[in-house]
């Protein structure tokens, strides 16, 4: 008998977050909501309700208690704030998997924060060393959950990670959101991955994509 899985969504009322939220309102897992403001947390619950009024969710201000409770934790939250976040869920995040959605760019959309050695999901496993940190949907916006199909192509969402397990239920979740998986390798390669995205950024600006584009490798 499957045990259903938990996702904690720290940051579930921002775009990412609640875009995440609503797209796995239908699906077999449970939903624990994290935020600071527990009006718009209640507002966010009651939208999952009318998309699904069967929906397993619960919302909740306590980030550690999130994550407590969790067996997957999604932290939709800007880079800058991830350092003091795991700093507090790190005692209760051991063997769990930890998924890192955020792109370190500059204020100015013009580059990484980072060196090209590193990148934030690196700094997020160094700071949780006893967790699975797998990157994942970085590479897309809020608005590609609700309409991931582009001319008749689902959008890509790549994954790294260097526990394959991690690697295996987070492509999983990946599919329940809508997105195509494609696994790019260990987590070295959100280097690579962060910067895909911070260039579609660039792109998007540029060329008025109206934060609605994503990546897709078409193959025979």
């Amino acid at each position: 008998m499957n045990t259903k899985q938990t996702i904690a969504i720290v940051g579930a009322t921002g775009q990412m977050g609640s875009a995440l939220a609503k797209s796995l309102a239908g699906s077999s897992y449970r939903l624990l909501l994290m935020g600071t403001n527990q009006a718009k947390l209640q507002d966010l619950y009651h939208q999952l309700k009318k998309i699904n009024q069967e929906v397993d969710s619960d919302w909740i201000l306590c980030p550690v208690d999130a994550s407590w409770e969790a067996d997957i934790i999604v932290l939709a939250v800007p880079y800058s704030a991830e350092k003091d976040l795991a700093a507090k869920i790190a005692p209760v995040t051991t063997g769990k998997i930890v998924i890192s959605i955020s792109n370190p760019i500059t204020p100015d959309f013009q580059g990484s924060l980072l060196p090209e050695h590193t990148s934030a999901a690196e700094e997020l496993q160094a700071l949780l060393p006893y967790s699975k940190v797998v990157k994942a949907f970085n590479t897309t916006f809020a608005a590609n959950f609700g309409q991931p199909v582009f001319s008749n192509h689902v959008a890509d969402c790549f994954l790294a990670g260097d526990d394959e397990a991690a690697l295996s239920q987070t492509e999983a979740l990946v599919k329940e959101v809508g997105f195509r998986p494609v696994i790019a390798g260990n987590l070295s390669k959100s280097r690579t991955l962060e910067n895909m995205q911070i260039l579609l950024m660039q792109l998007g600006i540029k060329n008025h994509y109206n934060w609605h584009a994503g990546w897709k490798i078409l193959h025979n």
